[in-house]
């Protein structure tokens, strides 16, 4: 996912991350690098690095926790940009110092940590009732030999955002059961879909996509393997799930179905406000920012549908450090901040999707609705699409620089005009580059 990721509440209020300044988090001390346990007024003090809006310290829970276990004093600093974050995390890894006993762990660093540092993270494999957690989840931060690195807080299931007035403009159908029913299980119904959008809209300054790249995205995304296998070797010239994509977007792309912005790009957030697109492919979490951008004008007009096939888009985990001398107290703490109950309470705050199957049933997740998408059942349909995804997603080293440079790729068709074999081929090189 993205490095400075939003989240978005039940009632999709916006809420913003807390702002630390570079250099208080390159300096994110407040470990144990001593290898003695931490005290504060006789309390064992245990300290997490968290990122964006992952929802412990936005909530009570992290109090609830030191409420029931009066002996523990948690600790958290949160970096509002992930990217400043995960540089801070490398050097102190790197060093073997400055570490807090907790790091959290965004889902496209995963595999990287997976195969550079697995010797840092403590193994979690053991922690009683790890079942509830949906198959995939884990096994994007689990070693070959075993070892799990971290337990699942917030997934980003997909699915359809669509303006149901644009829709109703085009002589399309607004219900979001039979808006569903155009793509039903075939991406290509959904490209299908925008001819017939462009073809009979009456407004010709409206697209029918904001752009191809979240489509790439959504195709990809939802098969077991995407950019490498599982033994590390690039895979996606060859891979028909990415060549698939590829040929879906770049035809959408040359056919004048997109509104050319991609996604958290400069001029997306002015076309939400100014109602320039009828669709966009939107996993979970977006949810907020399209609510924030289009704004109160909006609230209603915009619904969601299930998508043709079940992808993921996003994530997060949290890890236990080896070398922390509160390791024992830090796995009873990540396990209890990872349990369905908490990620149901988390999603009823603030909307993170949960990564556990058992929280997905949950009445609080289930039943979950969101108020300016004309009450769309977002449990119900988020969730679907959480337990369609294949029982093992094999991620790379590169996977989001990768992703990134697939969505260049086709801004190159979008916004410069050229042919999807110039655009692969200028994709190819920049991955091959990128990818050493």
């Amino acid at each position: 996912m993205g490095t400075a990721r939003k989240r978005f509440g039940s009632t999709l209020a916006t809420v913003t991350a807390t702002a630390v300044s570079l250099v208080l988090v390159a300096g994110c001390g407040g470990g144990s690098d001593s290898g003695e346990a931490r005290t504060k007024d006789g309390k064992t003090v245990i300290s997490m690095g968290l990122f964006g809006v992952m929802g412990f310290k936005e909530t009570d829970l992290l109090d609830r926790y030191m409420k029931e276990n009066p002996d523990i004093l948690i600790e958290a600093d949160v970096a509002g940009d992930e990217q400043t974050y995960y540089t801070a995390l490398q050097t102190h890894l790197a060093a073997g110092s400055g570490l807090k006993d907790i790091q959290g762990i965004e889902i496209g660093r995963a595999k990287e940590l997976v195969d550079t540092q697995a010797d840092k993270f403590a193994d979690l494999s053991g922690t009683a009732g790890l079942d509830h957690f949906l198959p995939w989840k884990s096994s994007q931060v689990t070693t070959e030999d075993g070892k799990l690195l971290g337990l699942g807080t917030d997934i980003g299931p997909m699915a359809v955002c669509y303006r149901k007035d644009l829709f109703a403009q085009a002589g399309l159908p607004t219900d979001r059961a039979e808006v569903a029913k155009l793509w039903e299980g075939d991406w290509s119904k959904y490209v299908q879909t925008g001819r017939d959008f462009k073809q009979n809209s009456k407004d010709d300054g409206v697209s029918f996509m904001d752009s191809s790249t979240g489509l790439f995205n959504a195709m990809i995304y939802g098969d077991e393997k995407q950019f490498y296998d599982k033994d590390g070797t690039l895979i996606y010239q060859d891979n028909p799930a990415v060549k698939n994509a590829w040929a879906l977007a770049s035809d959408a792309a040359k056919s004048g179905l997109t509104a050319k912005l991609r996604q958290f790009q400069p001029g997306w957030d002015p076309g939400l406000a100014n109602s320039t697109f009828a669709t966009a492919v939107c996993p979970a979490w977006m949810l907020a920012h399209i609510s924030e951008k289009a704004g109160p004008a909006n609230k209603g007009k915009w619904d969601v549908a299930k998508a043709p096939k079940g992808a993921n888009w996003g994530g997060s985990f949290l890890g236990v450090m080896d070398k922390s001398p509160v390791k024992e107290e830090a796995k009873k703490l990540v396990a209890w901040l990872s349990a369905p109950e908490q990620q149901a309470y988390i999603f009823e705050k603030l909307g993170n999707f949960p990564s556990s199957k058992t929280a997905l049933d949950l009445p609080e997740v289930a039943g979950g609705t969101s108020a300016y998408f004309s009450d769309a059942p977002i449990g119900q349909i988020f969730g679907a699409a959480a337990k369609e995804i294949p029982d093992e997603q094999i991620l790379g080293r590169k996977d989001g620089t990768i992703k990134d440079t697939f969505s260049a790729g086709l801004q190159l068709i979008e916004s410069q005009g050229k042919s999807p074999d110039e655009a692969w081929k200028t994709t190819d090189e920049r991955i091959q580059k990128l990818a050493r």
